[in-house]
């Protein structure tokens, strides 16, 4: 497939999508991650068949689409909105089409968000390496109870300041490893091979993230407790904070329960119960000091949680499949292609309209 690009006002700001497919075809929605933007999704968008009605927005303060502000307190809420206005643009999709969501990281997040405020337009889900139900960091068990009651540890205060200061002055460079290209090259993938060819257009999208108190990373706000900082209540990371993005309940109990599949690579340095970018795990590799012990701060169990509250949404009439790539990182569409699509295929079988 080739993408085109359209510019829509919606929800009160101009957004940027990239549209694929014919009008009529199966509809399906791309949501990106954090870093990232609609670009992320083209190595992707090429190996989709023509069947299908492709439309994938850049979010808020992501590749072209307006800079506007994130309220945190709404945990994903503003993000959701925007995505949610699109299903309803005629040059976008056909009238009540209900797309499968694709959701990766942070936009795993926003399908879930999605799912839950709009149930009847949502046709499945396919989470790849989505934050957890209940946010990230600052929790200690697969129930998503709260380390500290501020939930310390957790939003932008949790951002690495020299990768935030390379990101703003649009870094290409590969003299530290907080270099944008680096963190693409190690952290979104296992095997920055897999990169290949794309890896400017990819660079070019983590690039384009804005950066600033009210979209990436946000506000910090001092916390009594270690390691010192909590989330605030505008941008991104502080969107993504336990405090606010907490979903796993209102997600197990949605009326309409759409297929979900959860596709996660076993050596994801982001989302996973041993991650590097968890401040509790860093503490319990001796990386940030003064970690309290397992006891006081554990390490977030992600993974676990994910897979309980999957288990809950089974449970209460839903149904799911977990797939694990042995060898894969953070972004499966990228490093694992084939089975990524099949999966994809595999969810756009089932009926796209009400």
């Amino acid at each position: 497939m080739e993408s085109a690009r359209h510019t829509v006002q919606a929800n009160g700001i101009t957004q940027a999508v990239r549209v694929a497919g014919p009008p009529d075809g199966l509809p399906v929605l791309l949501v990106h991650g954090n870093g990232s933007s609609s670009a992320f999704w083209e190595p992707l968008l090429r190996r989709l068949p023509d069947t299908l009605r492709v439309v994938a927005p850049d979010l808020r303060g992501y590749g072209d689409t307006e800079t506007a502000p994130v309220d945190a307190t709404r945990g994903l809420g503003d993000f959701a909105d925007d995505v949610a206005a699109l299903l309803d643009a005629p040059e976008l999709f056909a009238p009540g089409a209900r797309p499968v969501v694709v959701g990766h990281s942070l936009g795993g997040g926003v399908a879930m968000r999605l799912l839950i405020d709009r149930p009847d337009r949502v046709a499945g889900l396919l989470l790849e390496a989505p934050v957890s139900p209940y946010g990230f960091g600052g929790t200690r068990d697969v129930d998503g109870t709260p380390t500290t009651g501020d939930f310390a540890g957790t939003g932008a205060g949790t951002a690495n300041a020299d990768f935030v200061a390379r990101l703003a002055a649009g870094d290409r460079g590969t003299d530290a490893p907080t270099s944008p290209r680096n963190v693409l090259r190690t952290a979104y993938v296992a095997d920055p091979a897999s990169l290949g060819a794309d890896e400017e257009l990819l660079l070019d999208s983590l690039l384009s993230t804005a950066t600033g108190d009210d979209n990436y990373p946000g506000t910090a706000v001092a916390s009594p407790h270690w390691p010192g900082v909590a989330a605030g209540e505008r941008g991104v990371l502080n969107a993504l904070a336990p405090a606010w993005f907490r979903v796993a309940d209102e997600l197990v109990a949605v009326p309409v329960k759409p297929p979900v599949t959860w596709v996660r690579g076993d050596a994801d340095v982001i989302v996973s119960d041993t991650s590097l970018f968890d401040l509790a795990y860093l503490g319990s590799l001796g990386v940030v000091p003064g970690w309290p012990g397992a006891t006081d701060c554990p390490p977030q169990p992600m993974i676990a949680q994910t897979r309980a509250v999957l288990g809950r949404y089974a449970a209460a009439g839903g149904t799911y499949r977990e797939l694990a790539l042995p060898g894969c990182g953070h972004s499966p569409h990228l490093e694992r292609p084939a089975e990524f699509v099949a999966e994809l295929l595999a969810l756009t079988e089932v009926p796209t309209t009400v």
